[in-house]
């Protein structure tokens, strides 16, 4: 049998065309029920939960792991990973700090850093798919290379006199709201990305990759040209959360945000992402987000150590890539016991 070379061999899966916004999977309604569990939960027993000051705080420090967690979103989708966007971070707020030290205004501070981000998320991209080295991998090593590459530039100093102008933008909330500016850019992010994920051909074909990096090929996908620019996204974007980071605590530290590529995880598999690629969706990341840093705030509201938070956030990363797991073979079980010709629930 003679095949065109356009068409793939008659045993390659098909494409999986991605997921619509109405198609939410039971995990994610799952998750986004829990985070109105956990509030309500919280503002019943935890004092001070539920006042305005303190949910404006909550939305505040969400605001760095959303910012991530987006592109995140998009590159374990394909199943890569990226364990170097909190030391991009930390690099991010070194290089403002120094920058803003020497004189450079915080406008084109603010731009060099974007760019900045957007170049480290390259050099990743360049690794994993120019060289073919695992992601994993690659990004354990830019993770301690760029946050030593932080302390290279400011060392243990700290630079805090950034104009008020640029850091009380960044905290003040809407009027009337206990909702931070912040906010509206966020919404705005998430409106491009969820819009590319779920309602463009680019979606389609990230899902595709995760799937079947195979399948993906024989359709057209570029995938090394796909992967390099969401490395690049993500890069940029972790850019944008350092900056932010930055001037919400008015100090440039390169220790800045240490341990935050486990929280932008945790929140994207917990938000029903699978860590093998080809399954998830932004709403229930976003869930996931909420939800993380709903369980920190009320717990440190609650006294309770740094220590416990760590081992939580530890703990929700395992359940959220056991329990999707867990729930798959139960309905896999539960499907061969039905009757033949029932729909199992």
């Amino acid at each position: 049998m003679t095949l065109d070379p356009a068409t793939p061999p008659p045993d390659t899966p098909p494409v999986p065309r991605g997921r619509g916004w109405g198609a939410l999977a039971t995990w994610d309604v799952a998750v986004i029920a829990v985070v109105i569990a956990v509030w309500i939960v919280a503002a019943v027993f935890v004092d001070n939960f539920a006042n305005a000051r303190n949910l404006s705080f909550l939305l505040l420090d969400i605001a760095a792991i959303a910012l991530i967690a987006m592109p995140m979103t998009l590159v374990i989708i394909t199943g890569e990973i990226d364990l170097s966007v909190a030391s991009i971070l930390g690099l991010t707020s070194s290089v403002m700090g120094q920058l803003w030290f020497v004189g450079l205004p915080l406008e084109t501070t603010i731009v060099l850093c974007v760019l900045l981000g957007a170049v480290l998320g390259a050099l990743n991209g360049v690794f994993v798919t120019r060289f073919a080295l695992p992601s994993l991998a690659v990004t354990i090593g830019t993770l301690a290379m760029f946050r030593g590459l932080a302390f290279v530039v400011l060392g243990d100093r700290a630079v805090a006199d950034f104009p008020f102008l640029w850091t009380g933008a960044v905290t003040s909330s809407i009027p009337g709201l206990p909702v931070p500016w912040v906010l509206v850019p966020l919404v705005l992010f998430a409106a491009v990305f969820g819009v590319v994920l779920h309602a463009t051909p680019v979606g389609r074909s990230l899902y595709a990759i995760g799937n079947s990096a195979e399948a993906a090929r024989f359709s057209g996908v570029n995938i090394a040209a796909t992967k390099f620019w969401l490395f690049v996204a993500t890069g940029a974007m972790s850019s944008l959360a350092g900056i932010y980071w930055t001037l919400r605590f008015a100090s440039a530290r390169a220790d800045n945000a240490v341990g935050l590529e486990l929280s932008v995880v945790a929140a994207v598999l917990l938000g029903g992402v699978s860590i093998f690629g080809g399954k998830g969706a932004l709403p229930g990341v976003l869930a996931g987000v909420l939800l993380l840093g709903t369980l920190t705030n009320a717990l440190q509201l609650a006294n309770v150590s740094a220590d416990v938070l760590n081992v939580v956030t530890g703990l929700l990363l395992i359940v959220s890539v056991l329990a999707p797991n867990l729930l798959a073979a139960a309905r896999r079980a539960w499907a061969r016991r039905s009757p033949p010709g029932q729909v199992p629930a």
